[in-house]
């Protein structure tokens, strides 16, 4: 459980400053750009905020698919940034940007003036929510300190 929670993925030097220059660069933008907004205007947009239309995410009330949507853009932001259950959480963020690209703007065109009102945010963010899923943290994150390579491990 812990190599599936902390592993993180490729050694290679230049590798891990690429995927921390992306896992740091993605968390900022999703933190600061939507997360914190979202948390801040809590009070003003529970009430009004989308809810997915697809089982069994369509029995959430407006407040709790907010509070999800910003435990993802906030929480799994930071969890990106630091390098800390990285694949978990870039599943997370990857599986909300499905949902808001896909489902919550549906209707709307893959592009528009200035990104608002369309799936493009959607999917620029869902791209390397996938490559950091699939490529792990990098060895400059805190799953590689946690996760070592090459320890002697027993059978028990």
């Amino acid at each position: 459980m812990k190599k599936f929670f902390f592993d993180c993925g490729t050694r290679d030097s230049t590798a891990s400053i690429g995927l921390l220059v992306l896992r740091v660069g993605t968390g900022l933008l999703m933190l600061f750009g939507h997360g914190l907004g979202k948390f801040q205007n809590f009070a003003v947009a529970k009430d009004k905020f989308p809810v997915p239309d697809f089982f069994p995410l369509k029995y959430m009330s407006p407040p709790i698919s907010l509070m999800a949507t910003i435990g993802v853009e906030v929480g799994c932001a930071a969890l990106l940034i630091l390098g800390l259950a990285t694949r978990p959480a870039a599943f997370a963020f990857a599986f909300t940007m499905i949902v808001a690209a896909f489902n919550i703007n549906a209707g709307e065109a893959w592009f528009a003036p200035g990104g608002i009102g369309s799936k493009e945010a959607g999917v620029l963010y869902l791209i390397p929510a996938i490559a950091i899923l699939l490529s792990g943290a990098g060895s400059y994150s805190l799953d590689a300190s946690i996760h070592k390579e090459g320890r002697r491990r027993s059978k028990w």
